[in-house]
This record gives C-alpha cells, sequence and structure tokens, in this order.
C-alpha cells in the first residue's frame, strides 16, 4: 500500500477509484467493515482502491473540543496497511482546508484528484466548512458527478454501537476488556523506555519506564503484554503516579515476566488486556511488594 502525504504526492491512477472516507482513529470494528467493503468492491468491479483520511484530527485543529486521538498516525497506518488498500492518502488538516465547502471538497479531492467512482463512509461521517455536510448530503451532490454513495450503517459489539468516542471514553475509564471488544484488538500504546528513579528494582520488581506519543493512557494496574523486537513477553503494566512514593508525574512502567536484559533506548509496544485494580498508596514499600506479587500472579493465571 501506498501511503501518499498531501496531493503534491498523488500518482495519476490508471483508473477509477472506491474512496474509503474518514478520520479512521482506532480502525475499530466500525472502520473495518469500511475497509473490508471497499476492497470487496474494488474487486469486483476492477477499480483502485483508496483511503483517504485526515491529520491532524479536525477537532484538533477547529478546537471546539479537547480531543484525545486513540491511536498516533504511524499507528493508525500500521493497521490500515493490513487491508491491503492500493493507497491511503493523508491530508493535512488545517484552518484552511476546513474552510473549504462541502460542494469544493467534492469537486477537488474526490472527482478532479481520485476519480472517484464509489465513496464509502459510516453512517455518522460529517464533512465541509463547519461539518455541515453528512452522508445524505455527500450523496445528493456525489451523484451529480455519477458517483455512487454508500453509508454503512454502525456495527453494534457487545451490546454498543461502536465509535472511536465511546472507545476514548472506556479507555480513559479504564474498561479496557469492552474498549478491546469494540476495537477488535487489544489496545496498545508504543514508546522508548528510558532511565526511571528504579524504585521497583529496589523493592525486587525493576521494571521498563516508558515514554509514549499516545495520547490516552488508562490510569491503573493491568495485564498486559509487551512486544520488544518483534519477541512477545506477558506483563504488568502500571500507569499512574506512584503515590507510595509521593511522586506527582504520571509514569508508565511495565514488569515483564521472565525477562532479564537491558531494554534502555529500545522501542516497546504494550498491549493492554485486563484491568487488575486501581492504583493506591501503599503504607510502606514491603506492603506495595506484597502487592506487586500478587499483581503477577494474576497476571500468570490470566496467561
Amino acid at each position: 500500500m501506498k501511503i501518499i502525504h498531501g496531493v503534491k504526492n498523488l500518482p495519476v491512477f490508471p483508473k477509477q477509484t472506491i474512496v474509503a472516507l474518514g478520520n479512521f482513529d482506532g480502525v475499530h470494528e466500525g472502520h473495518r467493515a469500511v475497509l473490508r467493503f471497499v476492497i470487496k468492491k474494488a474487486e469486483e468491479l476492477d477499480l483502485s482502491s483508496i483511503l483517504l483520511t485526515f491529520s491532524p484530527h479536525p477537532e484538533v485543529i477547529l478546537g471546539r473540543k479537547k480531543v484525545q486521538l486513540i491511536q498516533t498516525l504511524e499507528q493508525r497506518i500500521a493497521e490500515i496497511r493490513k487491508f491491503n488498500l492500493e493507497a491511503a492518502l493523508i491530508i493535512p488538516f488545517d484552518k484552511t482546508f476546513s474552510r473549504l465547502t462541502a460542494k469544493e471538497f467534492i469537486q477537488k479531492y474526490l472527482i478532479n484528484l481520485l476519480k472517484a467512482k464509489i465513496v464509502v463512509v459510516g453512517e455518522n461521517f460529517r464533512f465541509g466548512h463547519d461539518r455541515r455536510g453528512d452522508s445524505r448530503l455527500l450523496e445528493e451532490m456525489a451523484s451529480r458527478y455519477d458517483v455512487n454513495v454508500f453509508s454503512l450503517p454502525s456495527v453494534t459489539k457487545g451490546g454498543s454501537t461502536v465509535s472511536s468516542s465511546l472507545i476514548r471514553s472506556l479507555l480513559r475509564e479504564g474498561q479496557i476488556e469492552k474498549a478491546n471488544t469494540l476495537l477488535g484488538r487489544p489496545y496498545k500504546i508504543s514508546g522508548e523506555v528510558i532511565r526511571g528513579k528504579t524504585r521497583g528494582k529496589s523493592i525486587g520488581f525493576p521494571t521498563a519506564n516508558i515514554r509514549t506519543s499516545n495520547e490516552i493512557l488508562p490510569r491503573g494496574v493491568f495485564v498486559t503484554r509487551v512486544s520488544i523486537n518483534r519477541k512477545t513477553w506477558p506483563s504488568v503494566t502500571n500507569i499512574g503516579q506512584r503515590p507510595t512514593f509521593g511522586h506527582k508525574q504520571l509514569i508508565i512502567e511495565s514488569y515483564i515476566l521472565d525477562f532479564d536484559g537491558d531494554l534502555y533506548g529500545k522501542s516497546i509496544t504494550v498491549q493492554f488486556l485486563h484491568k487488575i485494580r486501581e492504583e493506591k498508596k501503599f503504607t510502606s514499600s514491603q506492603s506495595l511488594s506484597a502487592q506487586i506479587r500478587k499483581d503477577i500472579e494474576t497476571a500468570s493465571h490470566y496467561f
């Protein structure tokens, strides 16, 4: 799959296209239904399969509300790659772009640049200046150019309608397993192992301290799985402030079961599987150590 940043780098497509259009933050089960539909239709109708998305997220630029993204752009692209589309076009979203009318967006991007024959969106899709355009307007305007629009219904999993906003809320609340159900895979963060204060090592449980660009950091102690250099280990991860030691800065630290090695400076990915408990303040390092042993035992039973 070709990753294209901005229209200046856009190649000339030899045939008409089917375009998956949206933000795709999380590439959740609803997004995956859109992408599977696009792949199927592209094969049936001999069209080039294209994804059109935006970075940064429109809400970040428009500033109507603060939004924490489920994924970094790199993580989003990595998930999209799994669907083997021909190309993904990432449009830089800025104030100028936000002032495009729905008509201008359709004409310039979908018709002139992408030669769209079919456009596929989720039913809650919004576009154009002040998000005045919805799937119905898109369908009405696109039909003038002989372009078909498919607005796919929302996906329901575990009794909930899948959406990026709901997944963000679940993650912030620490409801990892429900969020994972809607995502269709474990939530994960990635980053670099950095030097910490070696508190874990001092009580017998050396941890990998992680610096990440991910924005949503669920608080508490979790059963996790870490990946380093394509190898995976079971782990226990704490995200919090270490109240036992009087810290205020938010830290991410993973104790990796059955691992012994130097990780400083290495890239690490943490997948969140199950919440064990909330972080709490202990009366002593000994009582904290005893609780960590229980957490590790919980993780061992989980795996």
